[in-house]
Formats: structure tokens, sequence, C-alpha cells
């Protein structure tokens, strides 16, 4: 076959075999559309099936059609940072800085302690930190993978549980958005490459003016051009931020943190969040399964990932008790609070791309990496549940006593 048919073949495989488990399976609560294809892609790449079936990988997944996979693949995940850059609202962070600054330092801080706890534990063995990364670089990289909160997702979820309007999604929102923005603090910080600071410091100021240029531009012109310059605006920050040693995904996610969301439609964002995900972004994740690697033995993987979601889950949970504590919280909404804010898919898988694509990682810490965000992120909703229904259940009951 030629390469524009087994590109499609591999097209149809990546769009048909997760939707058909979600679907027939009727995974949605435990595992929706998004997750079941990040595992699909964990299971169609060469640790699983192509370790299976080697023939069909090297037919298939020939390096002509992983390239071009990957090009979509590098733009479907900018988009999609850029689009959660633009949503970030600190504004209402800013109009509850003292509770929402509380909580979200707790969350990050703690969880970041345990992961680098574990992190340490996994580094006494060789096999983890990768040709180009030191050692504190792999610990902070575990450390933050274990804090991550993926907002995105979260919105997803909320929506699910039906509390993304009311007052406490709106406040769990403000916690992950600050938290979003130490995610790429963090990682700009791991990714500080001394040898080219001088441009690094040319494209954060070159960055800062022309970042002002085009949100005067924007203001300027008509709605619907806006989208299209902000598409040009991505591309030049991504490109400049990658010329200067930072990690393209740094610059999608600044050219959408210092754009205003109100220059554009609301329900329009919404809908290019929506089609992102559904046409391009199932690439991504195929594409991050084809990356996953078994060198070390299953089961040593399987275990590395067990003790990083033991810390994540432990520390989020520990974090944002205290911080419930501090604050005066009613009883259960530190915990509802605490298992939301686990999850991790998407934002920390690219992430962990990021770390691997820099060589600061292996493939085996990656693989470990992949299966905690998974697991983490599949325990989020059957666990809030009940815990939301608790709390509901008792507002009710609290509500003839106020009458």
């Amino acid at each position: 076959m030629s390469t524009s048919e087994l590109f499609l073949v591999a097209m149809i495989i990546i769009f048909t075999v997760p939707y058909l488990v979600w679907r027939l399976g009727r995974t949605d609560y435990w595992a929706p559309l998004v997750v079941v294809q990040i595992v699909g892609g964990i299971l169609l790449g060469p640790g699983v099936l192509g370790a299976a079936f080697p023939g069909y990988y090297a037919t298939i997944f020939t390096p002509q059609v992983v390239g071009a996979l990957n090009g979509i693949a590098w733009w479907a995940v900018m988009l999609f940072v850029w689009v959660a850059g633009i949503e970030l609202d600190l504004r209402a962070a800013w109009r509850h800085r003292a509770e929402t600054a509380t909580t979200a330092s707790l969350a990050l801080v703690t969880p970041l302690a345990f992961g680098a706890a574990a992190g340490m534990v996994l580094l006494q063995a060789p096999g983890w930190i990768g040709p180009k990364g030191n050692y504190w670089q792999v610990l902070l990289g575990i450390g933050m993978s274990c804090a991550v909160t993926a907002l995105p997702i979260l919105v997803l979820f909320l929506q699910k549980l039906g509390v993304l309007r009311q007052p406490l999604g709106q406040r769990i929102l403000r916690y992950a958005s600050l938290d979003d923005i130490a995610i790429w603090g963090v990682l700009a910080l791991i990714l500080l490459d001394w040898e080219r600071v001088g441009r690094q410091a040319a494209f954060l100021i070159g960055f800062a003016v022309a970042a002002i240029l085009v949100r005067r531009l924007l203001r300027a012109i008509p709605p619907r051009d806006r989208w299209y310059v902000g598409l040009i605006w991505l591309a030049i920050c991504c490109y400049a931020a990658d010329w200067s040693g930072l990690h393209f995904m740094v610059g999608a996610f600044l050219a959408g943190a210092v754009l205003d969301a109100e220059l554009f439609e609301t329900e329009t964002m919404d809908l290019f969040r929506d089609h992102i995900l559904l046409a391009i972004m199932p690439v991504f994740f195929l594409s991050t399964g084809l990356r996953t690697t078994w060198t070390m033995g299953g089961m040593a993987v399987f275990g590395a990932a067990a003790l990083l979601l033991a810390a994540s889950v432990a520390g989020k949970l520990a974090g944002v008790g205290i911080a419930g504590r501090l604050l005066g919280w009613r009883k259960g909404e530190a915990l509802f609070v605490g298992l939301l804010l686990q999850t991790k898919a998407l934002i920390m898988i690219i992430f962990v791309n990021i770390l691997l694509d820099k060589q600061i990682i292996t493939s085996t810490a990656f693989t470990a990496l992949l299966l905690m965000a998974v697991m983490s992120t599949m325990l989020s909703i059957p666990a809030a549940t009940p815990v939301l229904a608790r709390l509901r259940r008792e507002a009710l009951a609290r509500e003839p006593a106020r009458v």
C-alpha cells in the first residue's frame, strides 16, 4: 500500500477502536471517551499490540506514517493548550484571592512534595533519567506530574456532575486555574537552558511587547477576524518559544494566556474546543501511545505507576484537606474538591511528552507517568459521585431548618 493508504488505515484505527470500546462498553461513567482514546493509544502502541503483532505494527506505522501523524498531533495539542490558556479566568481568582491562593498552593505543593518523595525512591534505580536530564529536573518533573490538574477535562467532569455553574464548581475551577499557571512556570524552569539563556530572555522580552500589540489589534478588528489572527499569533509564539530552547507548548500556553476570553464568543470557544477534541486530538493520543515502552518489564512500570498514583492521591487529598480546615469548609467538601482535582489526563500527558521530547526522562518513566495519569483520571468521577450525593443530601436536610 502507498503511504497515503497506510495513513488512512491508521486514521480509521485511531477513530474506530476507541469509539467502539466507549460506546459498546458503556464506559462513560468511569472512563469518558477522551480517557478511552488515551488508553487506546497505549494499547495500539509498540509496547502492547505492536509487541503481540509486530508485523501489523511495522506495516501500518511506518516512519512516514508516524511522521504525518506527529505533525497533526503537534498542531492539535498546540490548539488545545492555546484554548486552555484563553479560558483561564484570572479575574475571578483575583476577586477571591485569599481563599484561592490558600487552596491552590496547598493543592499543588503537597502532592508535589509527595510525588518528589516517590521519585526519590524510583531514582535509586537506573532507567528513569533521560540522556539530557539532571536528577533535579526529573525529580521536579515527577513531583509536578503528581500535582497537575487537567483544567479542560475538569470542566467536562464538572459538567457531567451538574455543578459546573454552581458556586462549588466555580471554586474548583479557580483552584485549578491558578495551578495551571504554576504548571507551565515549573516547566519553563525545568527547560531553562543556560547555554541558550540569552535566546530565552529575548523571547520573553519580545513576547511581552508583542502581546501588548496583539491585544490592541484583536480589539480593533472584527470578531470574525480575531480567530484567524489568533491562529497566526499562536504559530508565531510556538515557533519563537521552540527557537529559544523552550518547548513550543510553552509558547502555545503563553499565546492564549495573554488574550482575554471576552474577545472570543463563549459558544464559539466551546464549539472550537469540542471540535479539537473530536477531530484531531485522538491523533495526539495515538501519537502518545506510540511512545510508550516496557523495556524495564511490565510489572516494574506498573509498580512505579501505582507508587506515583498513591503519592498523587494522598498528596492532593492532604493538601486540600488542610485548606478546608484552615478555611472552615463544611464536612465532605475538601474530599470532593480533592477527588475532582485528581483529573490529570491531557495536561499532564502534554507535560510529560515535553519532558520526553527534551530527553529529560526516559520512555520507561514516560510510560509509568502516563499510566498514573490515566488511573488518576479514571478514579475521579466514580469516587467523587457518592461524595457529591452526600453533600446534596446534607444541604437538603439543612434547608427546612433555615425556613
